[in-house]
């Protein structure tokens, strides 16, 4: 195995290794998303500096990212401990005196019997270190190289791009601030509005975040956005808007006119909306809770709204390198039943598309039943709805994407997440 990116050993002490093991049994309960358990850990321990933090975080998600892998190694009986030091051993290719002071003598026998053991081939759900059922789904859309390169990106950290706000700056000069700060910045390859930065640098007080110029958001699901393609005065819908990070994208594409609704059955989700709407300077986005798709405010706006976006809810597979435990979370009936909930989701925000009008259909999966399923099922039964070629939209927006009639995005290939969508739009006489 390559070694991961370098950890400093030096820095590593007793004590922080002992944290990084109970942040790590907590992550593997699997009872709530890695990012909540570090994030509480993180906030209960505020003593912790900037390399700590790093350290843990970087380990939990490089033994998630490698769990299969690495339980291999360990034995799949082995403790968090046991998983932390074969990840230090094996994973980042620590030498046995870095363990000299941090581990018993015991550990330290075991360790370099880690360090030696040889692994074989294994199955392919193992070398791809996957669950069997999501191996066995993917291979229905891949062959078994193309899978082990889809693991294979898939089990490398993401990268951290920004989008450029419209309404308060142009993606030139925000590149040429940034780097003359000293950050590594570039164009993002697809999106004009993406900028991709080196490492993980923290933004969070940088002025360009604090006043909205730029936001946080994947380069792929800036291209959701441009297949909506909202245009100023219009009504738009953003029917499983979240926290609203598109929603914010598609205000700025409106320059803040006409009405944009973001539709959440989350209340909190919707309420870190707000502050960052302010910040943004959007005036025409309009927070909606609702209960279900079919809530009362739903139906009042049917047959109204220029453009819909439905980022359904679904596994999120294709966001691995950034959530590494949802393929140990997710399960063969999870995503069965969310591929009822999608179906369901995409019927009810069709009937608000205006004869005309577009409807994209949109996920962060890489599975087919989420995706192409769901929108073949949805144009048999509709015949009011026609497929629109998703590349010729981004191809007139200036992005030259060859992906198919129906988007499809992968870190393989495009070094995004791995996103799924189809633009639909409802006939003129429907």
């Amino acid at each position: 195995m390559q070694k991961q990116t370098k950890t400093n050993e030096a820095a590593i002490s007793r004590g922080l290794l002992i944290q990084a093991t109970q942040v790590l049994g907590a992550v593997l309960a699997f009872e709530h998303p890695a990012d909540a358990v570090l994030s509480r850990h993180f906030r209960d321990n505020r003593e912790l500096g900037h390399r700590d933090r790093g350290f843990i975080a970087e380990s939990v998600y490089g033994i998630l990212r490698r769990l299969r892998w690495l339980r291999r190694v360990a034995g799949d009986d082995a403790t968090p401990r046991q998983l932390l030091l074969a990840w230090l051993a094996r994973g980042e290719g620590w030498p046995m005196r870095q363990f000299e002071g941090l581990a018993s003598p015991t550990e330290r026998d075991w360790v370099a019997e880690v360090k030696a053991a040889p692994i074989d081939g294994g199955s392919l759900a193992e070398r791809a270190d996957l669950p069997d059922w999501l191996a066995e789904r993917l291979l229905a859309t891949h062959d078994e190289e193309t899978l082990l390169d889809l693991a294979r990106s898939l089990n490398q950290p993401a990268p951290l791009d920004l989008r450029v706000n419209l309404l308060k700056g142009n993606r030139d000069e925000v590149l040429a601030r940034l780097n003359a700060e000293g950050f590594k910045a570039e164009a993002g390859a697809w999106s004009p509005q993406a900028i991709r930065l080196g490492g993980k640098p923290a933004l969070q007080k940088h002025p360009l975040f604090l006043d909205g110029t730029v936001e946080v958001q994947d380069e792929g699901s800036q291209l959701l956005g441009l297949l909506v393609q909202p245009k100023r005065s219009e009504l738009v819908v953003d029917f499983c808007a979240g926290a609203g990070g598109k929603t914010l994208q598609l205000g700025a594409m409106m320059r803040s006119t006409g009405r944009l609704y973001a539709f959440d059955v989350a209340e909190k989700r919707l309420a870190k909306l707000k502050p960052r709407m302010a910040r943004a300077g959007l005036s025409n986005v309009h927070p909606v809770l609702i209960a279900h798709e079919n809530d009362a405010k739903v139906k009042r706006l049917a047959g109204k709204a220029d453009r819909v976006l439905v980022d359904a809810p679904c596994s999120g597979l294709g966001t691995l390198r950034r959530n590494p435990d949802l393929k140990w979370r997710q399960s063969a009936a999870g995503v069965d039943e969310m591929v009822a909930k999608q179906r369901a989701i995409l019927a009810s925000a069709a009937r608000l598309v205006r004869p005309g009008g577009r409807l994209v259909y949109a996920t962060c999966s890489l599975l087919a039943e989420e995706n192409d399923a769901v929108v073949d099922a949805f144009l048999a039964a509709h015949p009011g709805f026609r497929q629109i070629d998703a590349s010729a939209v981004l191809e007139k927006q200036g992005v030259a994407l060859q992906t198919g009639e129906r988007l499809r995005l992968s870190p393989r290939l495009h070094d995004t997440d791995g996103f799924f969508a189809a633009v639909l739009e409802r006939s003129a006489d429907a």
